[in-house]
């Protein structure tokens, strides 16, 4: 070894012992080298502790029939005894449960459509334990979504701030609190791990989800999915059940478009075209002289639409919405049903081998003006008595019908072996009138139920003609 190589391998060596010298010195003082606050070197534990008061546990109790007799459900036996099996029926209480978080100090609590759906009873469970009676201003199946309601008697209740869903990145940290499996208030943790998927399935039809690989299990539905900096950036919706590490909420900017309209009007005012359409396939596209291998054809247009006021004509091929591709006419649609009433839009077709875009101004779906009848009114409550379920009219159904004016809430189900069913009403009868008061919205229909009467008079609507049915509520 040279004599420079030498020193120079000394000059390091004393180096290297000065500076642990140096470290030990530090270590025998007492300064710790990675002091750590508990809670604010942890986020995701100062997250569990500061925002969990504002996560709520959902019970709900829904009455179902259930046969008792073993041979209700064989097909030979019913061949032969028909309906009598429903002698042998009775009701029982069906419970379930979910998550959901407070938004405003006054108790509205946003959560999922399904887990209120079909709902009798809500309970509504703090972090302290304290329970509530919930009532539901408003759901939309198609967005998954429902705002509840407690009464606090003056009580300011705790709440999570809505963050941006649409700056959320993929691979961010987030947090999830909710109440798996009856498990009151537990927290995981992931990151997102995608954005925009799509699930079509029996029960969950939507585009458009954060998916995440924080542990979503059976009651997270309608909680809160976290950011770091402890704002609500989607709703815990779905899973799915073979898999592991792969959950779904719905972005939080949906969420704040649609709560708005379910506190004012009971559903969503979304988006409406007014066009029929197809798939788009290759001997359409080729004896139309289209190139594009995707998109969907307008194959009617609705009188005085807005697609009609916006100049789609039948045979347009609508390629894309606001610059994004249209894969198919099920994404267009899609696409269309996640937009709200009055939101312009561009559209980009083709027509006769030319390409242009035209700006559309989405309607109100035909229908769905008014109040939508909540499950918790006393109107619904008291149809729900006698065994009829009902909806507003829609401007179709009033066409065909042929109703004149915009009144009437339509029966869409009628109980078996209820007093409506006993009195003769029927599934797609119109009910124009209770007790004497004239029903063109939901209003008016608690307005009739408020008097408390235990007699109920309906005026039925049915093939062209009116008749009165007169029942016995509650019984």
């Amino acid at each position: 070894m040279k004599a420079s190589d030498k020193g120079f391998t000394v000059f390091n060596m004393r180096r290297i012992i000065l500076a642990a010298a140096l470290v030990l010195a530090v270590l025998a003082a007492g300064v710790p080298a990675m002091a750590q606050d508990p809670f604010s070197g942890n986020p995701v534990a100062k997250i569990a502790k500061e925002l969990s008061p504002a996560v709520v546990n959902i019970d709900v109790e829904a009455m179902v029939t259930r046969s008792v007799h073993p041979f209700a459900d064989d097909p030979f036996f019913r061949q032969f005894f028909g309906d009598e099996f429903k002698k042998f029926s009775r009701s029982v209480p069906m419970k379930g449960r979910g998550s959901g978080f407070l938004v405003s100090r006054e108790g509205r609590i946003l959560t999922n459509n399904h887990v209120v759906e079909g709902a009798d009873k809500i309970s509504v469970t703090m972090s302290d334990g304290e329970v509530y009676e919930a009532s539901v201003l408003g759901k939309d199946p198609t967005f998954d979504l429902a705002v509840l309601k407690i009464d606090g008697k003056g009580k300011e209740f705790p709440i999570i701030e809505l963050g941006d869903s649409d700056k959320t990145e993929v691979g961010e940290w987030v947090v999830a609190i909710g109440n798996p499996l009856g498990l009151e208030h537990s927290v995981t943790v992931g990151v997102v791990s995608a954005k925009n998927r799509s699930i079509h399935a029996a029960n969950v039809n939507f585009d458009g989800f954060l998916q995440t690989d924080a542990a979503i299990n059976p009651g997270n539905s309608g909680g809160p999915l976290i950011d770091l900096s402890g704002r609500v950036v989607g709703i815990n919706t779905a899973i799915i059940p073979y898999a592991q590490g792969i959950g779904f909420a719905i972005p939080v900017n949906m969420a704040k478009q649609v709560m708005d309209d379910l506190v004012k009007y009971g559903s969503v005012k979304r988006g409406w075209l007014g066009v029929y359409i197809q798939s788009l396939t290759k001997e359409f596209a080729e004896a139309y002289g289209i190139k594009e291998d995707h998109g969907a054809v307008i194959s009617d247009v609705l009188a005085d639409s807005p697609a009609e006021e916006a100049g789609l004509k039948r045979g347009d091929v609508v390629l894309t919405i606001n610059g994004e591709k249209v894969k198919d006419h099920q994404q267009l649609v899609n696409k269309i049903r996640q937009r709200m009433s009055g939101e312009k839009v561009s559209i980009g077709i083709v027509r006769q081998g030319k390409l242009s875009a035209l700006s559309v101004t989405l309607g109100e779906i035909p229908g769905n003006e008014g109040e939508a009848i909540s499950s918790g009114s006393a109107g619904a409550k008291m149809l729900k008595s006698i065994g009829i379920e009902a909806a507003p009219v829609t401007e179709e159904a009033r066409k065909k019908l042929g109703l004149k004016e915009k009144e009437g809430l339509a029966v869409s189900a009628v109980e078996e072996g209820s007093v409506a069913a006993r009195g003769g009403i029927r599934e797609g009868d119109v009910l124009l009138e209770l007790n004497g008061v004239r029903l063109k919205n939901a209003s008016d229909l608690d307005k009739a139920a408020s008097s408390g009467r235990a007699s109920a008079v309906l005026l039925v609507w049915r093939d062209g003609r009116t008749f009165f049915v007169s029942v016995r509520a509650g019984k």
